[in-house]
């Protein structure tokens, strides 16, 4: 619950910075000269790429918190069997070990979403960000049935 409040706000912070920052940029068009002009569209721009890289973000966590609502439904949700250091930190070795096993599960079963979600889980454990979002992303597209994005 806590991370939900963080990114709601954080986006709500962002939307209000994008929408200054727009307001500035039409106030620059509305000045009208060349130089203010062109200031004010390339201000434009940057709430524009702001807005579509939260929405891309914001959808990107809500199917995959549904993913794991399905799975926890189902009881087949990863359970957390990491050994923790005495200040909470997962041991590399263990995240290592969780890691071949979702690994070779997922090497044997390609086409199940459900290997492609727990090894997501098990990239973000071994604190490999990018791969955990691109197989987070390949599991996303076998759940709903679009083409699977290359890894």
């Amino acid at each position: 619950m806590r991370a939900k409040i963080t990114y709601f706000l954080t986006a709500l912070v962002l939307v209000v910075y994008f929408v200054l920052v727009g307001s500035r940029g039409v106030l620059l068009i509305q000045h009208g000269t060349l130089l203010t002009v062109t200031f004010g569209v390339a201000v434009l721009i940057l709430p524009v790429i702001g807005i579509w890289f939260l929405w891309q973000n914001t959808r990107f966590v809500s199917r995959a918190n549904a993913l794991a609502a399905e799975l926890e439904a189902a009881g087949q949700l990863p359970v957390d069997e990491l050994e923790r250091d005495g200040y909470g930190r997962i041991l590399r070795d263990s995240a290592d070990e969780v890691f071949a096993r979702r690994k070779a599960e997922t090497e044997d079963a390609p086409d199940d979403w459900r290997c492609w979600f727990r090894l997501a889980v098990a990239y973000h454990d071994a604190r490999d960000t990018p791969r955990a979002r691109k197989a987070m992303q390949r599991a996303i597209a076998l759940h709903e049935k679009k083409p699977v994005p290359a890894l």
